[in-house]
């Protein structure tokens, strides 16, 4: 999925725009009992508690693609009768209505799910009839290309409020507060099917995690049977290794230099793609081979990419690589540089030091205060 069709599902949980047909939760204890459940209708709920869904039902379609939302494939034997795509696409078409389904799926949830504490289940079902577009991407309100339905599972701890002082407006006085178990935000959630080309794509699923590092394999693999990737730290951690290896005793501040910068010439170039940019192992290859990585080199390149990240991994762009700054940094010094002014830093062997040049070009300020330079005197003696 992309980022303008995640922001197209977040706009139907408003009140103007929502057309959710029902939702249903479960409240799980740290023993993992259930306490309680709902079902109903949603628009039947009271307009507060609607908004208080609303909220949480956007925090789950939120987040970087490739870092907190990710798009899983559902291996072809898990559409198999009893496979684990196969139950979701039932439990959708139940439109949340078959009860014993439901207890099911409950069951499947806290069987998978590790989590220390309270929390509460929330699954709702919706039928969104897609708007078509004009040429121009301009929705065309009364003409619908085809109709989306869809179940967004959202699992969000339930935690103690905190303790304090409140005002009693009828008694006029401050007193303890009494605390009560309040729904946070999720930490976990998943969107069934994905909404790829603005169509239901029952071979994928959108998964949510609100810690990008920490994605719960066991209760993927579990509950969904989806492969995950990795996650946006093992992407850095293992683009960075794969230079390193790579290159060996060659790796110096040039050649990284030059594959940071053909890394944000090809998002320059694609700006204006709404996918977000992903790299392949070929990618890559060409990334080093164009930033003047040798030959020799690279000969080794297929058998360390396939030992690091492995022979079909992918990676984002926005995981591996700061667009927006570029680094030096020793155990004493850190130095940030503007990726397009990255020719200012050189490196001079001087008095027998390896050293990092910094050109001192449109005047310097040292803790806030504007400094004169060798270059602004001499200036002025020109003058």
């Amino acid at each position: 999925m992309i980022k303008q069709e995640i922001s197209e599902l977040k706009k139907l949980f408003t009140q103007r725009n929502c057309s959710i047909t029902r939702i249903c939760g479960c409240y799980v204890d740290g023993e993992k009992n259930k306490k309680a459940q709902l079902k109903q209708a949603f628009l039947a709920l009271p307009e507060e508690e609607m908004f208080k869904y609303f909220e949480i039902l956007r925090k789950t379609l939120s987040g970087t693609l490739g870092k907190n939302l990710l798009t899983l494939d559902f291996p072809l034997n898990t559409e198999n009768e009893g496979g684990t795509q196969e139950f979701l696409l039932r439990l959708r078409d139940s439109k949340l209505k078959d009860d014993t389904l439901l207890e099911e799926y409950y069951d499947k949830i806290i069987e998978a799910y590790e989590y220390v504490g309270n929390y509460l289940i929330l699954v709702i079902h919706d039928v969104y009839d897609v708007p078509g577009k004009t040429t121009d991407g301009i929705s065309m309100e009364d003409a619908s290309d085809e109709i989306y339905e869809y179940i967004l599972t959202c699992i969000c701890p339930v935690n103690l409020s905190k303790p304090g002082l409140s005002y009693n407006a009828l008694e006029n006085t401050f007193q303890n507060r009494i605390r009560d178990w309040v729904v946070d935000m999720p930490e976990t959630g998943f969107l069934f099917p994905a909404f790829h080309d603005r169509s239901a794509d029952i071979h994928s699923t959108l998964y949510y995690s609100k810690d990008s590092e920490e994605l719960r394999e066991g209760f993927v693999e579990q509950l969904l049977g989806c492969p995950l990737p990795l996650s946006a730290g093992g992407q850095k951690e293992t683009f960075q290794t794969l230079i390193e290896e790579t290159l060996g005793e060659t790796c110096d501040i040039e050649i990284v230099k030059n594959i940071h910068e053909k890394i944000n010439e090809m998002v320059e170039e694609r700006k204006e793609d709404p996918a977000p940019l992903i790299l392949d192992k070929n990618e890559v290859k060409t990334i080093f081979a164009s930033s003047g990585v040798s030959n020799e080199k690279l000969a080794d390149f297929d058998r360390y990419y396939d030992a690091t990240a492995g022979e079909d991994t992918s990676m984002f762009v926005s995981n591996v690589v700061n667009t927006k700054s570029f680094e030096v940094k020793t155990p004493d010094v850190v130095v940030k540089v503007k990726p397009e002014r990255m020719d200012l830093l050189e490196t001079r062997n001087i008095n027998g030091r390896e050293c990092l040049v910094i050109a001192l070009d449109g005047g310097v300020m040292v803790n806030g205060i504007n400094v004169r330079t060798t270059a602004s005197d001499e200036a002025d003696e020109e003058e």
